[in-house]
């Protein structure tokens, strides 16, 4: 009896990987390693309890996004490509005897642009879709004839938009900042008569591949890199199970891509502005000092120029709005975080400790710059980050009495 065939899959995700960057020039090498990930993802879905969502996301038009969708759209299976479509048509297309289908969501921006105002119908299709155990309650029948019945909606979905998506969206997905190709980055001219054969022959050997691996990886439970848990480590973990199964370098740049996208989507997210605050407070106010005056926090936080701090509501933010924040958040004991009165040799004003916020800190922050570093060194050379806390921090932890207890800066 004849063995069956082997399939070299860090060969064949390799093609794939080079079949993307013959058409998009995606803004980090980390990028092409998650979409070409994720396509293969999508051949294995059955196999885990959640589908990242891939996003390619842009401030402007022209940056290549629906070309990289169009290119997704021949590497996985059963593609359904949409630029409108209601969360009903989206449930039972799931649910059709058909297979789960891979859904291509172009021009996203318009569903949960700032102008559309809220979807909720559809924002619920994509994340009760992340989860295998998500679906939706709907009545079926005419008239009083009628009886509840739940659609599945997990599948596989890639989005390009305009924009960003709502946090709830953004969290089950692996972001792609897309950006205009300059002079000197060329692609190929994409031309579908004679491409679309080529991603298919491609996407035929990856569910091949697939159905050699399906048992090894539905039993996978993928080692995670240093301080990824949570949310994004459930985002994550069919990628690097699926770059597990490929061997060869796969699974060290998968877990270096994971790192770097995961710590630019923090940089670039919309978190809430109390875990903004509390995150800029521990990196680049405090910077290793246990304690600080209201008005050196706030005269620190107005220098940041790209941080929110100076127009809250059309207003610097001030030591009330400061207390609020930070009281909506508890100490280590369970109490409020409340401003204390902090010995100086000028006076007496109230301030904040850090032994107050180290809980809110550990809690609530994504890794310091000095913590993502070292676990991105630890995984490959490739993920740079940029200065380190010490770095920012210095001038503030040296400000002089006199200027922290500026009774202006309060206000």
């Amino acid at each position: 009896m004849t063995a069956p065939h082997t399939i070299d899959g860090a060969a064949l995700l390799d093609e794939v990987e080079a079949f993307h960057r013959r058409f998009n020039v995606f803004p980090t090498e980390a990028a092409y390693v998650a979409v070409a990930l994720w396509d293969a993802h999508a051949h294995l879905i059955d196999c885990f309890e959640t589908t990242p969502r891939i996003a390619f996301l842009s401030p402007e038009p022209g940056s290549g996004k629906s070309r990289a969708l169009e290119i997704v759209e021949l590497l996985t299976p059963r593609p359904v490509a949409t630029v409108s479509a209601s969360a009903n048509a989206l449930y039972r297309l799931v649910d059709s005897a058909e297979g789960l289908p891979t859904v291509l969501f172009d021009e996203v921006d318009t569903i949960f642009g700032p102008k559309a105002g809220a979807d909720e119908a559809l924002r619920g299709f994509l994340n009760a879709g992340y989860r295998r155990i998500g679906g939706a309650l709907r009545c079926v029948g005419e008239g009083s004839n009628q009886n509840a019945q739940v659609f599945n909606s997990y599948c596989a979905v890639a989005m390009a938009g305009l924009g960003s998506l709502p946090d709830t969206v953004l969290t089950r997905s692996v972001i792609v900042r897309m950006r205009k190709r300059a002079p000197n980055e060329k692609v190929e001219p994409y031309r579908q008569r004679i491409h679309e054969k080529q991603g298919h022959a491609l996407r035929d050997r990856l569910a091949k591949w697939a159905d050699t691996v399906r048992d090894q990886v539905s039993q996978a439970w993928p080692a995670m890199p240093d301080g990824v848990s949570d949310r994004p480590a459930d985002v994550w973990e069919p990628l690097l199970a699926v770059a597990d199964a490929i061997g060869g370098d796969w699974p060290g740049r998968a877990r270096a891509a994971c790192l770097e996208l995961i710590s630019a989507a923090h940089d670039n997210d919309e978190a809430s502005l109390g875990v903004r605050l509390l995150t800029d407070l521990r990196d680049k106010v405090f910077g290793g000092a246990d304690r600080m005056p209201t008005a050196a926090i706030i005269e620190c936080l107005l220098r940041m120029d790209d941080a929110p701090w100076g127009d809250l509501d059309d207003k610097p933010i001030n030591s009330r709005t400061l207390a609020r924040l930070l009281g909506q958040y508890v100490t280590p004991a369970n109490k409020p975080i409340k401003p204390r009165g902090i010995r100086t040799p000028s006076g007496f004003p109230k301030g904040y400790y850090a032994e107050d916020l180290t809980d809110a800190w550990t809690r609530y922050c994504p890794p310091s710059p000095e913590e993502s570093a070292t676990s991105a060194t630890s995984a490959t050379p490739q993920v740079n980050r940029g200065e380190s806390v010490a770095d920012t921090a210095t001038p503030i932890r040296h400000m002089s009495a006199e200027a922290a207890t500026q009774p202006t800066l309060a206000h």
